[in-house]
């Protein structure tokens, strides 16, 4: 097979309309399904856009190649040439009527899942068999419409002037704070996977106001639920000149634009996955609000935190809301978070549709109040040296958030499990494929 001819004369199969009627096209894919009917053969033809019915009749159809349709296993990549013809009973009211199929790579069977778009297979099993867990319509539909997500939000911020930029991945001090580090061997150094670009992203924002990047972190907490992840992807944002309502703000109005492309651009994948997706709308409320509200409601309240019950109240109680809960305690926020007074911050948590999505706030830019937060959280001032030297030359004031990639995809898509929206999941358990 001449690939590079293949690519100059393949059609794909959402491009073959009933403007091609007896026409010849050449169509590639997969085998998605098949029947036989005895005198009429049938091949469903899958690719990326779309599928498209490929009939063979006994003694119309070249002898060979119906007999070749009758054995062909199913998810078997092929190339399929044929005439183009109306059919009101075919999807799309065309199918093609073949005159020369080749088998590129043939399926061992039987399949180790069930690769239909009602998969009875058990996530875990379908993970295990990832690769081909991805010919699934369902599957695709999650991960495109996660594309447009990180594309809509790249969008977003070139578009507000920010610059997108690349960050270390190795560190040699926790960014965070905490203990749930992954260490290795570095030539003679210990080091770490990061947590977070936190402190890199700030460094920028205070020389080119502002940064944006989709960072891979790392977190060695020992938990395995449907909502966390060991290696994960996020939105991170950092501004110069701005307070934590600013970079709300811009939370927002990010979110708000990648949904509005996400309902734009893949409305065929939101109805095959059941999702009426709407553009969110924005509510503030303090930390001592937020509590108050759900004490009310006899939902359990955390002094410092927000819990997983509360989290789910505020989603039932402002539906298609981005609920910022602002005023934070500080005692529940990292180091580098400023103060607020004496026991509140300048910190953020976004809530959508029942769990948090994003946390910020406003950073430090004083070095000395810096030296004492960490002191306060029990870290040695001296392993962020470089950290805190970067705000002695002219920092200005500055805020930021990070969101999750995929705990927004799971919350927007509302799916059972994170791990369905992560192409190959990294957990506790988790290493292979």
């Amino acid at each position: 097979m001449d690939l590079g001819k293949l690519s100059k004369e393949r059609k794909y199969v959402s491009d073959v309309t009933l403007s091609d009627e007896g026409k010849k096209v050449t169509v590639a894919g997969w085998v998605y399904d098949d029947r036989d009917l005895g005198k009429v053969r049938f091949i469903v033809l899958r690719d990326v856009s779309g599928e498209l019915q490929v009939t063979g009749v006994k003694g119309e159809t070249e002898e060979k190649i119906f007999k070749l349709m009758g054995g062909i296993s199913r998810e078997s990549a092929v190339v399929i040439k044929g005439i183009v013809k109306k059919s009101p009973k075919a999807p799309g009211g065309r199918e093609l009527f073949p005159s020369e199929i080749d088998i590129l790579s043939k399926a061992e069977h039987p399949l180790p899942i069930d690769v239909s778009d009602f998969s009875k297979t058990e996530l875990p099993k379908r993970l295990d068999y990832r690769f081909l867990d991805l010919h699934r319509k369902r599957t695709q539909a999650i991960f495109r419409i996660q594309s447009t997500l990180m594309q809509g939000y790249r969008e977003f911020m070139v578009g507000e002037g920010a610059i997108e930029a690349n960050f270390p991945s190795i560190i040699g001090s926790s960014s965070e704070g905490g203990t749930e580090l992954f260490k290795a061997k570095y030539f003679e150094k210990e080091v770490y996977l990061s947590q977070s670009c936190q402190l890199y992203k700030q460094m920028v924002a205070c020389a080119m106001e502002k940064v944006f990047a989709v960072f891979t972190v790392w977190r060695a907490e020992k938990h395995n639920t449907i909502r966390h992840l060991n290696e994960s992807r996020q939105f991170d944002f950092e501004m110069a000149f701005a307070d934590e309502f600013v970079a709300m703000d811009y939370l927002a109005r990010s979110l708000q634009f990648a949904v509005k492309k996400i309902i734009e651009k893949n409305s065929k994948e939101l109805e095959l996955l059941g999702i009426k997706l709407k553009v969110p709308t924005t509510k503030y409320m303090t930390f001592k609000e937020a509590n108050e509200l759900l004490k009310k409601h006899k939902v359990e309240t955390s002094p410092n935190d927000l819990t997983g019950e509360g989290e789910k109240k505020l989603g039932e109680l402002f539906p298609d809301v981005i609920v910022f809960v602002h005023d934070w305690p500080l005692e529940g926020k990292t180091f580098y978070i400023m103060p607020k007074g004496k026991d509140l911050s300048c910190g953020f948590d976004a809530i959508y549709k029942g769990m948090e999505i994003s946390s910020g706030g406003q950073r430090i830019h004083l070095p000395e109040l810096l030296t004492e937060r960490l002191k306060a959280k029990g870290l040695n001032p001296k392993d962020f040296t470089s950290y805190i030297d970067s705000f002695r030359y002219g920092a200005p004031p500055h805020a930021g958030f990070g969101m999750g990639v995929e705990r927004l995809t799971m919350v927007m898509l509302e799916l059972n499990n994170i791990r369905e929206a992560v192409m190959f999941p990294r957990d506790r358990d988790r290493l292979t494929p």
